[in-house]
């Protein structure tokens, strides 16, 4: 296992290298950031000036390569925008981001993981097309719909939610608050993941059942929650915890769009803000974030697979 771990992320350096320059590319041929600055107060030459101090007039390898220096040694750059640590602004807005996914997560798992169960063990009852029906409901609703619906249903008819932010203002906020300001942010998102995961888990579930060492746990007279909890559940969790690793960077992309209509403060806030702006170096640290994610999402997946199923070997 620690050799495979190993591999693996001897691999993730030159991948993570990779999407590093191709996400610096797409940026520096979008343009300068400087063209925002561009207007009648300012002069061209001023803004050559600003161009050269900071080194935009080089060839995008070569502002690469500094850029990757600066990494190297800790500096993820500033802001053109507020001049902010690029380090600091992110490590500001991450708690927020990390709190709102993990518990849609985890909402998402408490929903899915019964009701997949469940249509597997009624299979082509009401009861079983109730729940598919929900799932593709849920999977198929555009998350700014559903996010527009609530607000309207439950902060402008009801008026019992807020409709964004993460602590009412002119107030001391609190863990209670906090939670208000989430239901509707992880509500969306948790739809979205429990719908997929939903079907996935009924599928695995309805494999590993016609399975013939099931069929003998059931005539040597185990019970059938003992089987299907014991036994079936823990060999379907193999196909489960691939979904909800692919998941995971799904959900942080996810995370972009409902934190902009929820005013969550939070790395999808910051970061429509920073393209908006074309501030390169904001945008390029919650890349490298995000591909960092990513890769460890899938190495964490690989872990579990050996968790769940120990007869999984890896060389």
């Amino acid at each position: 296992m620690t050799k495979y771990i190993l591999k693996r992320i001897l691999i993730a350096i030159p991948t993570l290298l990779g999407i590093t320059i191709i996400d610096y590319a797409i940026m520096c041929f979008a343009g300068s950031p400087l063209e925002m600055l561009q207007g009648a107060r300012i002069s061209q030459e001023a803004i050559a000036a600003k161009e050269a101090a900071m080194g935009l007039d080089k060839p995008f390898y070569i502002q690469y390569f500094i850029w990757l220096g600066q990494l190297l040694s800790g500096n993820m750059g500033y802001s053109v925008k507020s001049y902010e640590a690029v380090s600091a602004m992110i490590g500001s807005h991450l708690g927020p981001t990390l709190l709102l996914m993990g518990v849609s997560l985890i909402v998402s798992l408490i929903m899915s993981v019964p009701a997949g169960i469940y249509s597997a063990i009624h299979q082509y009852s009401k009861g079983d097309y109730a729940v598919v029906t929900a799932s593709f409901f849920g999977s198929s609703i555009p998350g700014f719909f559903l996010s527009l619906l609530l607000v309207y249903l439950f902060t402008v008819n009801l008026g019992i939610l807020p409709s964004g932010g993460m602590t009412t203002l002119g107030t001391a906020g609190g863990s209670a608050d906090v939670a208000v300001h989430m239901v509707m942010p992880v509500l969306v998102l948790s739809v979205s993941m429990a719908g997929t995961n939903i079907r996935y888990i009924r599928s695995a579930m309805l494999e590993i059942l016609q399975q013939d060492y099931l069929r003998t746990a059931r005539a040597k007279g185990i019970g059938s929650r003992k089987v299907i909890y014991k036994h079936a559940l823990r060999n379907a969790l193999v196909p489960i915890v691939t979904v909800i690793g692919m998941q995971i960077p799904a959900l942080f992309g996810g995370a972009v769009i409902v934190e902009q209509l929820f005013s969550w403060p939070g790395l999808g806030l910051m970061t429509m803000s920073a393209i908006l702006n074309r501030d390169y170096p904001v945008i390029m640290g919650v890349c490298l974030l995000s591909a960092v994610v990513v890769l460890a999402a899938n190495l964490v997946t690989d872990i579990l697979y050996a968790i769940v199923n120990p007869a999984i070997q890896y060389d």
